[in-house]
């Protein structure tokens, strides 16, 4: 059974930093690419940043966080990872990693980023 676990969101300040995990289990982790995603309250879900499987682990990430956000990964440890820096109040959401695989997508129950003075 796949599961999927997020940690370390919080309040922050704006300029401030954060680091999410998300350790993953019941999945060969090393073959999968990694997703982040976020929702904001009335907003519909919003992907954030992508790390595909394999060497080299190429990323992508959305236009709204590009240079801001880093994401990572650590085979060995089942987790993925999202540096996020500079943060601004529009980054405060619900963060979610994501998965898909056997044709299915699979969320974890997601951290909340709160970003604020």
């Amino acid at each position: 059974q796949v599961q999927l676990v997020e940690s370390g969101g919080g309040l922050v300040q704006p300029g401030g930093s954060l680091r999410l995990s998300c350790v993953a289990s019941g999945v060969s982790f090393s073959s999968y690419a990694m997703n982040w995603y976020r929702q904001n309250s009335g907003k519909q879900r919003e992907w954030v940043a992508r790390i595909n499987s394999g060497r080299g682990s190429s990323t992508a990430y959305a236009d709204s966080v590009k240079g801001r956000f880093t994401i990572s990964r650590d085979n060995a440890k089942n987790t993925v990872y999202l540096q996020m820096n500079s943060l601004k109040s529009e980054d405060t959401a619900v963060y979610y990693c994501k998965v898909y695989l056997n044709y299915r997508h699979f969320w974890g129950q997601g951290t909340q980023v709160t970003v604020s003075s």
